[in-house]
């Protein structure tokens, strides 16, 4: 999969690309990510790529050109296409994606539909905003929660992590994908590792009884439990099945006897 990111300072993302899963899926070409600083296509002997906005208002905007001349220095939208709303645009290459607060919140169904795609490109807005062209032109603008940062940088970070996972070889098990909070809609149960003791707090004895069935009933059990006690809303949407709803019905009873 390849991942393109238009940034005005790319230096933000050495740290984060260069360590653990990622570098690794980059070591292995699993992953192509390549950063495009766009303040390179800034015409002007300043490199300018903000100004002030029409209408006035306070906090400088990011200007449409350079961010133009980025996507199209690297192909990704149609030949002489510069929107989408235009009448007859075609579609751009893969998912081009504006990190901006006005933005769809990153759920883990989006980023799983990233993945499936072949090519991601990323632009990180700054100041107060970015032209809405350069929105006009991207088929998602993408918010990673309600609240707001100086830059897109950190979006786009979150953004390749959680879209790497599902990209096929990238965990050395698919199970760790599967078995993570969200992936079927509920968060994920406890986990433990040695020792079997430790200050007084003991693994529950299930999880070493050896008995498989017991243990997948339990972790789907304190899954439902984690989501309905924290995040009671995604039981709603969530696929379950007859057992969950028999797990659930355990839950309640045992919560009214407390």
């Amino acid at each position: 999969m390849r991942i393109d990111i238009l940034t005005l300072f790319p230096e933000m993302f050495e740290g984060p690309l260069s360590e653990s899963i990622i570098k690794q899926a980059r070591e292995k070409g699993l992953l192509e990510i390549r950063l495009t600083n766009i303040r390179d296509f800034a015409t002007d002997k300043h490199r300018t790529a903000d100004d002030y906005q029409y209408g006035g208002g306070s906090g400088m905007v990011m200007k449409p050109e350079p961010v133009f001349e980025a996507l199209d220095s690297l192909g990704v939208l149609p030949a002489g296409d510069r929107s989408r709303s235009e009448h007859g645009a075609g579609e751009p290459e893969g998912a081009v994606v504006l990190l901006s607060a006005r933005g769809r919140l990153l759920e883990h169904p989006l980023a799983e539909d990233f993945a499936d795609r072949p090519r991601l490109t990323l632009i990180c807005g700054r100041y107060k905003g970015v032209d809405a062209r350069v929105a006009a032109a991207a088929t998602h603008e993408v918010s990673i929660g309600d609240y707001v940062l100086t830059g897109g940088e950190l979006a786009a970070m979150v953004v390749v992590d959680a879209v790497a996972r599902f990209v096929p070889g990238v965990l050395g098990d698919i199970e760790s994908a599967e078995t993570d909070s969200f992936y079927e809609g509920i968060l994920g149960p406890p986990s433990y590792t040695r020792p079997e003791e430790y200050r007084g707090m003991r693994v529950p004895d299930v999880l070493v009884s050896g008995h498989h069935e017991m243990i997948r009933r339990w972790r789907r059990r304190e899954a439902l439990r984690a989501t309905m006690s924290r995040r009671p809303e995604l039981i709603g949407k969530a696929r379950l099945t007859d057992e969950d709803r028999d797990l659930l019905a355990e839950i309640e009873a045992e919560d009214n006897t407390v």
